[in-house]
């Protein structure tokens, strides 16, 4: 409890450039463990300075074991020194019983510069009521204060987790608290991370409070927060030697756009071409080839393949393509597609059946084949990649319900293990489902994200890293590393730009010119000559 405390004691402070010294801070505290943390944050913090107004929902004598320890050492603290009205004491005590009280104590226009939420942990499974509900919508009247005037409303730190959520589940179960920063300990929950109950979590903070590592690996966990330090390991194992050349750095061919959809295949040709990759060839349907050049990047190549009459790739064009897969290190297939008609459903079907290396399936590949045929399954010599945003997994999965992805997380995992594919199920926090049961969370990345195009940026990325680990890591390539590393830094980069641009402006290639900084930030000594 004391090493949570200091966690959330160190997060204030954090954001006090200043220091805290005569900030006054508001501890809303339960009977529980989460209140007893509370209580240790509010002596931390008036060592510091900060004058902290304690609130237990309760009485003391109704707490028990190390948090009735903290409360009755904040009760002390508050007796000793009760302060005056030219020096406020460092802590005050209130036992707040119900409604009445809690009107008497919020009807005062006393500003705070923090209020920390140690009402409930990670055990709430009901949704909050009576007293409780007030608090919290005491607490969305601050919030809306500050957006009337910049400064009235304080910071809001939550500890463990928003009291009002259930840690399990990824939807809210009743009224919650708003938080600008949860700081949450030993590895974060379902409902740190997952949208929408993430959306309650401001900013999420892991700290480290002394948890056995053997006790976490004893749990055999399936579910993962992507770290940074994750994808700066990939970055690190693919970096530059002094004999890498183009040839060390993979081969993407693509199978993308069409005569109306030219847009698609030149960003992911291009997105490829800046993630890394040594050599980048975009195929597409002749009569699309001459707008699709005009609009890459020089550096990419491009091949025409046999069309239809309505200029989408023809299944007349297979046998073309299989040959020039053999030269290439991954092959991803598409973006700008289209898949109203047998034939460029027949290339795809063929293409992905008869790989000879890791096959990125996106946007109109993805409808080629759905739903999903049963027999077709990826493999660990060649892994399919697949990227469905919400209405593509559905599709995959046969069902126009969307109610069916409420529980995305367990859709993705089961689709993912009993297919034996990698699949990336892209939205506010995108997920990286594993055929062994694993799944990764990315938290990287913004609304600004959602723009047209963004996915064919992502898929360029995707290839663009699979095609360096295999090309320079040979048989220790790993296919889901290279993917989540992928994730990450696209969210990032998204990130940068939405810092520089806003995300209500930015676009699909601002996203890939931003891939150079997102990759310089995780790996800046291996990005040096």
């Amino acid at each position: 409890m004391e090493a949570a405390a200091n966690a959330c004691v160190r997060a204030i402070q954090s954001h006090f450039p200043d220091g805290l010294k005569d900030k006054k801070v508001r501890l809303l505290c339960g009977k529980g463990n989460n209140g007893g943390d509370g209580a240790a944050v509010a002596r931390g913090l008036s060592r510091l300075g900060a004058h902290c107004d304690v609130v237990l929902f309760g009485k003391l004598s109704e707490t028990i074991g190390d948090a009735r320890t903290n409360f009755e050492a904040v009760s002390k603290l508050a007796g000793f020194d009760a302060g005056s009205a030219l020096s406020p004491a460092p802590l005050s005590f209130t036992e707040c019983e119900g409604i009445a009280t809690w009107e008497e104590l919020a009807r005062p226009r006393k500003a705070y510069d923090v209020i920390v939420d140690a009402l409930f942990g990670t055990g709430l499974t009901r949704p909050l009521e009576g007293v409780f509900a007030k608090v919290i919508d005491h607490l969305e009247l601050l919030r809306h204060a500050r957006d009337r005037a910049e400064g009235l409303r304080p910071l809001i730190v939550a500890v463990d987790i928003p009291s009002g959520l259930n840690a399990d589940q990824t939807n809210p179960i009743g009224p919650t608290v708003r938080a600008d920063v949860t700081v949450t300990f030993t590895a974060p929950k379902p409902a740190n991370v997952l949208p929408p109950a993430s959306e309650f979590g401001g900013e999420l903070m892991i700290a480290d409070i002394g948890s056995p590592q053997s006790l976490i690996e004893s749990a055999e966990p399936w579910l993962f927060l992507t770290e940074e330090r994750d994808a700066r390991n990939w970055l690190v194992t693919t970096r530059y030697t002094p004999e890498s050349y183009k040839n060390t750095h993979g081969h993407v061919l693509f199978a993308a756009g069409s005569r109306d959809y030219t847009g698609a295949a030149a960003l992911c040709g291009s997105s490829a071409m800046k993630a890394g990759a040594g050599l980048v060839t975009v195929a597409t349907p002749v009569s699309a080839q001459p707008s699709v050049a005009a609009r890459l990047i020089p550096e990419v190549m491009t091949t025409a393949l046999a069309e239809t009459d309505r200029g989408v790739i023809s299944d007349e064009a297979i046998e073309h393509f299989l040959k020039l897969s053999s030269k290439a290190t991954v092959v991803a297939i598409g973006p700008g597609l289209t898949s109203d008609d047998d034939r460029p459903r027949r290339f795809v079907r063929q293409i992905t059946e008869r790989r000879s290396q890791p096959v990125v399936i996106d946007a109109d590949g993805l409808n080629c084949l759905a739903p999903w045929p049963e027999e077709l399954r990826g493999s660990d010599q060649h892994p399919l990649i697949l990227t469905p945003h919400p209405g593509e997994m559905l599709r995959l999965i046969g069902t126009d319900n969307k109610s069916t992805l409420t529980g995305r997380l367990a859709v993705a995992r089961e689709f993912a293990q009993t297919h034996n594919v990698i699949l990336v199920l892209k939205g506010s926090r995108s997920l990286i489902a594993s055929p062994d049961g694993r799944v990764f969370v990315n938290p990287t990345g913004n609304a600004g994200l959602g723009t047209a195009g963004a996915g064919d940026t992502l898929t360029g990325l995707i290839a663009g890293f699979l095609s360096q680990a295999y090309a320079g890591l040979k048989q220790k390539a790993n296919a889901l590393e290279a993917t989540v590393a992928a994730l990450y830094v696209g969210g990032l980069a998204g990130d940068f730009a939405a810092r520089k641009l806003g995300m209500r402006t930015m676009v699909a290639s601002d996203i890939r010119d931003h891939f150079s900084e997102a990759i310089r930030f995780l790996d800046r000594h291996g990005e040096q000559p």
